[in-house]
């Protein structure tokens, strides 16, 4: 009868490691699966400067500092290479900072271009602007899918029993996306 009560025992555990191992694997697969849509969309708009940069470039050939500021701000963030093997709290702000520089350089890229009537009315223009737009939105969706693939995956790996499978088999907290510095304070807008 007792070998039976072990067998039992043993049994129960050893489902407890095989469902939570399996559990985390696949919220580990949820969470790089959401990181390559974030790094997909952040290439798209990568793809995108060199148009945009083009298109400026015939109207605002003098604005030459701001347009390589956008170019040098693209190289930097696509020279960032990080896995989601990598995503560690520090190289995820490194990656969000390369980011901001690309963000901040289109922004002044896009004020420049305001001073130019026949620019704003260029098709091209007009369209790269918007796909762009898009792009900023469709990187905010997945950065927010990311955070929470992250935010479910983080509270399975500290949730007992389940951390003790966690730690047993290496399976670490992930860092969220964070807001940039100075977020916080909306913008003044004055007329």
């Amino acid at each position: 009868m007792k070998k039976w009560i072990w067998i039992g025992v043993v049994a129960v555990v050893a489902i407890f490691f095989y469902a939570s191992y399996n559990g985390l694997v696949g919220k580990e697969e949820r969470v790089r699966s959401a990181w390559s849509n974030v790094e997909t969309q952040y290439q798209r708009r990568a793809d995108l400067i060199p148009n945009l940069v083009n298109t400026v470039k015939g109207y605002a050939a003098h604005e030459s500092q701001t347009l390589q500021e956008v170019t040098e701000a693209r190289t930097r963030a696509t020279s960032i290479n990080l896995s989601a093997e990598d995503l560690t709290p520090e190289r995820l702000a490194e990656y969000q900072q390369a980011q901001a520089g690309v963000r901040s350089a289109l922004g002044r890229l896009i004020a420049v271009a305001e001073n130019y009537p026949d620019l704003k009315a260029n098709q091209n223009f007009l369209e790269l602007q918007a796909q762009l737009e898009g792009t900023e939105n469709r990187i905010t969706v997945a950065r927010q899918d990311f955070n929470g693939a992250a935010e479910a995956y983080n509270r399975t790996v500290r949730r007992f029993p389940t951390n003790l499978v966690a730690g047993l088999f290496g399976f670490e907290r992930k860092p969220y996306f964070e807001a940039a510095e100075g977020s916080e304070t909306a913008p003044q807008v004055a007329f």
